[in-house]
């Protein structure tokens, strides 16, 4: 039986753990929130697997799109306190765009983008969700699609939704580190946004904001290493995407995997950025982390050696080994663990290399080549963050720190 009630739009206001209350400041914002789509973010982890190293980081991608909008009205209020003219299509342009900026977000946030859709991000997907609601809601989001693709004319809106100082940075960093326990990553949102301003249609920080910027900035470089790099998080995240690549493998060669008909869907077609087509879309309107979890459950008791043993290694968290090292690993050493590893269960070279691998990492804390954070000194001067700061030596966070790391097996699988 198909029914539905018609929303009066009751709810108001939501309780978060970070900042309190949270407000929905129109029925527009309600009613993208009570849709599908968005609904959908409840069932998107926003840190993927890295509940596996910080058990308290199950928080989802819902809680971080509406800290995201909490944390964009007090900008535009602040901003608007100093003088600068916002619009109330533009405010509800600049809300709803930070709302629905990782709508497009796959299971578990990462890995569908690199295993079973192909050239294809997730900001694409978020653009595509926003034109179908777009149309669903009378035109209303056209202004909110604008500055989400960075091509409104007023440039200091778009450096809200994304910038090296957006509003989406400006809430993962601290939620991240609420949920992970992680302090150094707590920094002082409402602090940093007291002290944005606008000039030359450009945001910039006020002087007496720079600790603020610097605190931010070493807080980012500390979440990479400890946690968005975190050693098991890498080997988890890596492994969740060759399940899905082997599933993919395995489904092109005719053998039948259990699962539900959205993961099917994508396990049975090439999906890349010329063919994701409406229909494409609303099947994966209806994936979430539920369908991996399910899948890597009945899988783990499958035939095929190598997507047994990779379910199997997620769901028990019994991983494989990884090094990380500060230059490139030698191929000896990925060639004696592959060895012994098809010696030992007499598999291919390719089945091995699901479990024996190298990749690298990055870090840079602050591009100073593109989207400068920007200081308004006391004069009127303008000046680049790195080039005003003398608490620390923020040029050395402008350098891409890479370090290499191999995984392969314990001695027994």
């Amino acid at each position: 039986m198909n029914f539905s009630l018609k929303s009066n739009n009751k709810l108001k206001i939501f309780n978060d753990p970070i900042y309190g209350f949270i407000t929905i400041p129109n029925s527009l914002i309600f009613d993208l929130i009570q849709h599908k789509y968005f609904q959908r973010l409840r069932r998107i982890s926003q840190m993927g697997l890295s509940y596996l190293v910080y058990p308290g980081a199950h928080h989802t991608r819902f809680h971080h799109a509406l800290g995201s909008m909490h944390l964009m009205q007090k900008a535009i209020n602040v901003l608007r306190f100093k003088g600068v003219t916002i619009s109330n299509d533009e405010e509800n342009g600049l809300l709803i765009s930070i709302l629905l900026h990782d709508i497009g977000h796959g299971p578990f946030s990462h890995a569908m983008e690199h295993s079973i859709v192909n050239d294809i991000s997730h900001e694409d997907i978020s653009l595509r969700f926003m034109e179908n609601l777009n149309a669903e809601f009378n035109g209303s989001l056209t202004l909110a699609i604008a500055i989400f693709k960075g091509e409104y004319s007023r440039k200091f809106m778009c450096q809200l939704i994304s910038s090296q100082l957006d509003m989406d940075r400006a809430d993962y960093l601290k939620r991240d580190s609420f949920y992970t326990g992680v302090a150094e990553g707590n920094i002082n949102s409402e602090r940093l946004i007291t002290m944005l301003n606008v000039v030359n249609d450009e945001l910039v920080v006020e002087e007496k904001g720079i600790y603020s910027v610097e605190k931010f900035l070493v807080a980012r470089r500390f979440m990479y290493w400890q946690v968005y790099l975190h050693k098991t998080g890498l080997v988890a995240e890596q492994l969740l995407t060759r399940i899905l690549k082997r599933a993919k493998v395995l489904t092109e060669k005719g053998v039948k995997l259990s699962c539900t008909p959205p993961l099917a869907y994508f396990l049975n077609s090439e999906i890349n950025s010329a063919n994701f087509i409406s229909e494409t879309l609303e099947v994966f309107a209806k994936l979430d982390d539920y369908d991996i979890v399910a899948a890597m459950k009945e899988w783990q008791f499958h035939d095929d050696f190598v997507l047994k043993n990779l379910c199997t290694m997620i769901i028990n968290r019994d991983l494989l080994k990884i090094k990380i090292k500060n230059k490139p690993i030698k191929t000896s050493e990925l060639i004696m663990h592959s060895n012994a590893l098809m010696d030992a269960y007499n598999i291919s070279k390719a089945e091995a290399d699901y479990f024996v691998f190298t990749d690298e990492i990055t870090n840079i804390a602050y591009q100073n080549k593109i989207h400068r954070i920007k200081i308004l000194l006391k004069s009127g001067k303008i000046k680049d963050i790195v080039k005003v700061s003398d608490q620390l030596n923020l040029k050395a966070l402008s350098k891409p720190v890479t370090k290499y790391y191999m995984c392969y097996p314990k001695k027994k699988m």
